[in-house]
């Protein structure tokens, strides 16, 4: 089950959508598509007589004991509000910290208990957990019953929705960089991307647009980006995590070495924008449409959270 819940955080590789190449000449301009925002109070799995029927105890913030007549037979997921939190409202773009104790519906033995310590992690988007979440409030502890799958037992989650954050940059604005592409922003936080005239830059480029004041991301740590990849040539979009709708994971020594020089160095709430030559990107080459060989690539992340490597 944790694997299942965790799936939406694997760091995914960049995907191309591919055009002709040609010169900038500055007006070319990327607007970015925008995945429409989950209603979390709809996703949310209903109560039933299995989630009702079961006695949790324990603080929340705290591993929990439950109590129930076993073995549960779980035909739906199924889901009740043991406390109701008095934090604010997730919605479908928050991103939660979240602390679960799990257990076996067949013999009630503990399973896994995680998030309790105060350890590092990342957040994961309340979108993914949708059905176990639901609109919650901060502070919130349920109690959900899942049913069985080819791969994984049935279970009963104690789940604590301990804090939530946005899914976007929240630093201090930057002045821009002259001879970069500038960005605009919409209401929720999707960039603009406009190409300036002339060539691209021969070498990797950097520019903060937010300062956060956050942790520093360090060489191997996993970031959790929100982003938008474009090529210089034409502004044609790449890969958007706006557009797939939810953050990535990337650990940065498995990404490419420009972007890795754009990550590494920068806090936690901070907005980037990079411009990366070919050699830093996918290699030397005529521009073509088949992939992203001799393309310039500029990419603008927002560095949402960080889990230090190990």
């Amino acid at each position: 089950m944790r694997s299942r819940v965790l799936a939406a955080l694997s760091a995914a590789a960049v995907t191309t959508v591919l055009v002709a190449g040609c010169a900038a000449t500055g007006d070319e301009t990327t607007e970015t598509e925008v995945a429409p925002t989950v209603d979390l109070c709809a996703m949310a799995a209903p109560s039933g007589t299995v989630s009702d029927g079961i006695v949790v105890d324990g603080e929340v913030g705290a591993p929990a004991s439950v109590t129930f007549a076993d073995p549960l037979i779980i035909s739906a997921t199924e889901r009740s509000v043991v406390v109701e939190g008095d934090g604010e409202k997730l919605d479908g773009a928050s991103l939660v910290d979240y602390a679960a104790t799990v257990f076996d519906a067949t013999s009630g033995e503990l399973v896994s208990s995680q998030g309790y310590d105060g350890a590092p992690g990342l957040p994961i988007p309340a979108a993914a957990i949708g059905p176990f979440v639901g609109c919650a409030t901060v502070g919130s502890r349920l109690v959900v019953a899942v049913p069985a799958t080819d791969q994984e037992a049935a279970s009963v989650w104690v789940l604590d929705v301990l804090s939530s954050r946005v899914g976007r940059a929240t630093g201090v604005d930057q002045k821009p960089v002259e001879g970069m592409p500038t960005v605009e922003l919409s209401d929720t936080g999707a960039p603009t991307i406009t190409m300036p005239a002339g060539d691209p830059p021969t070498e990797t480029k950097v520019a903060l647009l937010k300062k956060g004041d956050g942790a520093v991301v360090a060489p191997g740590d996993t970031v959790m980006v929100q982003y938008l990849g474009v090529r210089w040539s034409n502004g044609e979009t790449i890969d958007s995590s706006w557009s797939n709708g939810s953050p990535t994971a990337l650990v940065t020594t498995d990404i490419i070495p420009g972007y890795r020089q754009a990550l590494e160095g920068q806090t936690i709430g901070s907005q980037v924008l990079v411009a990366i030559p070919p050699g830093q990107a996918y290699g030397e080459g005529e521009i073509n449409d088949e992939d992203l060989t001799g393309e310039t690539i500029v990419f603008v992340a927002d560095l949402l959270a960080v889990l230090p490597a190990a």
